[in-house]
Parts: structure tokens; C-alpha cells; sequence
């Protein structure tokens, strides 16, 4: 069984490849179009699989409630970027400009949690409660929903 933070990375991974994906495209395209909404949706399971996992587990444990409260705050401002991102042309630059803060912002949030947060949450839980929260993020954003075109 997959621990939590090694199926966490497994996401990390394919969400910069994903981001990469739309940060290649140009105007209002199928492609961009169609890589965005996926990017967005997986994304957006995945914040959610996530705060009910891990987060839930670390806003219970007093020593470890600010990282989680920070890593959540986080989901919401990608959330609201992907909202913005949704009501603007997509072939203006500024929805490229807003896009590459996007892209900033996940990249920054995705290396903190991989260096930072995982590593803390890591000092307070056994092996089995890892394995265990894996299985309720799996839950809650099932593999074959990840798959990639």
C-alpha cells in the first residue's frame, strides 16, 4: 500500500506536467481549453481528497493545525485563480498572465508541501496511519480518475 505522501507526490508530478501542458498552448484553442478544464478539475479533487485526508488529520493535532490551515488557504486562492481563469478569454494575454501566477502559485504550494508540510506531518504519524490516509484520499479521488490524455 501507498503511503499518503507518496501518492500526494504521484499527483505533484502529473499537475506540473499538466500546467507545463496549458503553459504551452496559445490563444483560445480546443487544446487549451481542454488541457485547462483538466487540469482544473484534478486540481480541484485533488485539494478536496486532500483536506479531508491529510489536512483533517493535521488541523486534529494541535503541533501541526498552522501548516494545515496555510496548505488549506492555499487550495483556495488556486481555486480562485482557476475561477477567474474560467470567466476570462482565454486568447487575451492578460489570461496568460494570470495563468502563469496560477502556475507560480501551485508550483510554490506544491514545493512547500513536499519539503515543508509532508515532512512535519511525517514526524507525527505511524506508518499504518499513512497507509490509512492514502486509502481516504483514494476515496475521495479514485487513480483512474487521473488519468492523463
Amino acid at each position: 500500500m501507498t503511503d499518503i505522501f507518496t501518492r500526494l507526490k504521484q499527483d505533484h508530478d502529473r499537475h506540473r506536467e499538466m500546467l507545463e501542458r496549458v503553459a504551452d498552448t496559445s490563444g483560445d484553442t480546443k487544446e487549451r481549453r481542454e488541457s485547462f478544464e483538466q487540469l482544473r478539475i484534478d486540481v480541484s479533487a485533488h485539494a478536496n481528497a486532500e483536506e479531508q485526508s491529510l489536512y483533517a488529520e493535521m488541523l486534529a493535532r494541535p503541533d501541526l493545525q498552522d501548516k494545515g490551515r496555510h496548505s488549506v488557504a492555499e487550495h483556495k486562492e488556486a481555486e480562485d485563480y482557476f475561477e477567474e481563469l474560467v470567466d476570462m478569454e482565454f486568447s487575451s494575454t492578460g489570461w496568460l498572465t494570470r495563468f502563469k501566477t496560477l502556475k507560480e502559485r501551485l508550483e510554490h504550494h506544491m514545493n512547500e508541501e513536499e519539503n515543508e508540510i509532508f515532512a512535519a506531518a511525517k514526524k507525527d504519524l505511524s506508518k499504518a496511519r499513512e497507509e490509512e490516509l492514502a486509502r481516504i484520499f483514494n476515496e475521495r479521488k479514485p487513480v483512474e480518475k487521473q488519468e492523463v490524455a
